[in-house]
């Protein structure tokens, strides 16, 4: 085993001048070259919870006819023996991941680094001649995301951005219905995000915590709805003015710990995890933080904690569209709900809120259940949509087949779509590619720079692309 090189971030800041409004916004699942040999060749860079599940183990078990892995990266020589056997695969591993890509050749490369380290992994991918599958985010600032921009285009291959949420049953339904312009011109939305005290924690108690390595949550969670909203109102934000604080962890509490296990307080925090309980953490992460360093359990009131944890966003599109937008991070339940005011009426959906169910949800499981990827359809329950139109005391409830793991059914149908079928009808332009990578990231990164410059943020001056009103 090598010891990774250091791979040196280069930027590519306006080399092929300015991206037009229709640029890069072909399928990106159409346009990733068909390998020679009956199976595309994988290579994993990222060895974590993310990599060796959804994008590993996950892989194997359903999409083995179609790909096969051909090498697995990580900085942790311990994380990538475990990753072998819990993925079942047998291939080489590597420190050094150009040594991988030489030596493999493989055909497209999964990205699942720290956040502020996936722009490395892509560029050197697209590089030396291979596609590229990133987990969300994109990247984390501006530059880095230029740079990406750059790279794609100057090289020619093809970044997917894994954006499984716009597959999921209850939002594709909502696209369904916005697409029909069901209550006419969308005018204006309010969306709002709670993360209950079990998967709000866990941000604050990993790296996900600390600003340079993940972006704040604007850039790592709220990528996934500022890529919603976009896809939704199928129009690109054009100005950010956002809010937020740091007022619940981090140094906001009495006392703290190293981390969990070593903790003298575990008996008045409310919060605390006994990550000893749970085998595949242990076994992940526990087992191998002799190799760099890396504490799982961190606690969530250490000091170098830097990200919000409430925060609330302003958003106006080229098409004059205003979103409210709010990420809580401390609820006492986990759920969302949205509503799209129309020239003729106006869109409802929700889940999870606890007084529009009939039954009681175990908050501390609803993370777990959604992350399951055998989950089913559940034929007796579903989400509701309530589609209300002007002058008329009616409302129509659409009922959508409740599914909860895998990301509401989305995880699936997203990874169908790169592997099985990638030419397969696409009418709501579910498919996912660096322009939406970038659009959605941006907003993220604009409303913390709005934040800590008290200042309202253009889009257009953060990279080359031009906002459009009509993404169509």
């Amino acid at each position: 085993m090598q010891k990774s090189k250091n791979l040196n971030r280069r930027h590519f800041l306006g080399a092929a001048g300015t991206l037009t409004a229709g640029a890069l916004l072909a399928n990106p699942m159409q346009t990733i070259a068909k390998p020679a040999s009956a199976k595309t060749k994988l290579a994993l860079v990222g060895t974590g919870i993310r990599g060796t599940s959804f994008w590993g183990k996950n892989i194997v078990e359903n999409y083995s006819k179609e790909t096969t892995f051909v090498g697995l990266c990580d900085i942790n020589h311990g994380r990538l023996q475990f990753a072998l056997k819990y993925m079942g695969v047998n291939c080489p591993v590597f420190t050094d991941f150009e040594q991988m890509i030489r030596e493999t050749k493989p055909d497209v490369v999964i990205v699942t680094t720290m956040d502020s380290t996936h722009d490395e992994f892509i560029i050197k991918a697209l590089e030396m001649g291979c596609d590229v599958i990133t987990e969300k985010p994109m990247t984390t600032d501006e530059d880095k995301c230029q740079a990406i921009l750059d790279a794609e285009r100057r090289t020619g291959r093809k970044v997917i951005v894994g954006f499984n949420y716009r597959y999921g049953h209850q939002f594709s339904k909502l696209k369904e219905l916005l697409a029909k312009r069901e209550v006419g011109r969308v005018t204006s939305v309010d969306f709002h995000w709670y993360l209950n005290t079990y998967h709000g924690a866990s941000y604050f108690r990993r790296w996900h915590g600390e600003c340079d390595k993940g972006g704040s949550l604007l850039v790592h969670k709220s990528t996934h709805h500022f890529d919603l909203l976009n896809w939704w109102i199928d129009s690109d934000p054009v100005e950010v003015t956002a809010y937020g604080e740091l007022e619940h962890y981090g140094s906001n509490n009495e006392f703290r710990g190293a981390n969990c296990r070593s903790c003298a307080y575990t008996d008045k925090c409310k919060f605390y995890w006994d990550i000893m309980k749970d085998k595949r953490a242990v076994d992940l992460y526990v087992n191998n933080e002799k190799y760099d360093g890396y504490i799982r359990d961190n606690c969530l009131w250490r000091h170098r904690i830097d990200i919000y944890d409430k925060m609330a966003v302003q958003i106006k599109y080229a098409n004059d569209v205003q979103v409210s937008y709010s990420l809580t991070t401390y609820s006492p339940f986990e759920g969302w709900q949205i509503a799209f005011n129309g020239m003729d009426g106006r869109i409802d959906s929700w889940e999870g809120i606890p007084w529009r169910a009939d039954e009681r949800v175990n908050q501390a499981q609803l993370h777990a259940q959604e992350m399951n990827q055998n989950a089913k359809e559940n034929d007796s329950a579903y989400d509701e949509i309530m589609v209300m139109k002007n002058w008329n005391p009616d409302y129509e409830l659409v009922k959508v087949p409740r599914i909860r793991g895998g990301h509401g059914g989305g995880d699936v149908r997203l990874q169908d779509k790169i592997f099985k079928d990638p030419d397969m009808p696409d009418p709501y332009k579910h498919s996912a590619g660096t322009r939406d990578g970038a659009m959605s990231i941006l907003i993220g990164i604009a409303a913390r720079k709005s934040i800590e410059e008290e200042r309202p943020v253009q889009i257009a001056e953060l990279t080359d692309i031009v906002p459009s009103a009509d993404r169509t």
